[in-house]
């Protein structure tokens, strides 16, 4: 179980400092685009803001993404899940707290599966928070709305 343990938190830490990585690299990109045009918001029907959500998507799809298959190549790695197929499959139903039941982990390894779903929960949720505050900037706050007559 030690072993277990010691792997599951270098993946967490992997994981997250990924995880990190990524939304800084977007988050720099967002303020790049800032200091080019001198501003901050963005019409919300705009092909700008519709650019921007579909890149903001498309990238945290692809961050989670790379860190399911950091876990899916860990758990094959191992021998913990037999095809490389199946821990793609099960490190995806995994870190999307999904689990289904129908894949199997090798009994040794269960810990650290149940561990990468508490850390794809945590690392989802904060890029949803990323992602709500990314489209703060698009979508014109309530005040602005009711300013222009448009009740409430």
């Amino acid at each position: 179980m030690a072993l277990e343990l010691a792997i599951a938190t270098v993946m967490v830490l992997l994981t997250v400092a990924m995880h990190a990585s990524g939304l800084l690299v977007m988050a720099r990109g967002i303020t790049h685009h800032d200091q080019r045009t001198g501003r901050v918001r963005m019409n919300a029907v705009s092909v700008e803001a519709a650019l921007l959500t579909v890149l903001i998507i498309l990238g945290l799809f692809v961050l989670h993404g790379l860190q399911i298959w950091v876990y899916a190549l860990l758990f094959h790695g191992l021998g913990a899940v037999e095809t490389l197929r199946d821990a793609i499959y099960f490190s995806t139903i995994s870190y999307g707290a999904i689990g289904y039941g129908d894949a199997e982990i090798a009994e040794k390894w269960k810990l650290l599966g149940a561990i990468e779903g508490i850390n794809g929960v945590i690392l989802l949720g904060w890029s949803v928070a990323f992602f709500v505050t990314v489209m703060a900037r698009i979508v014109p706050a309530p005040h602005h709305r009711r300013a222009r007559g448009g009740g409430g």
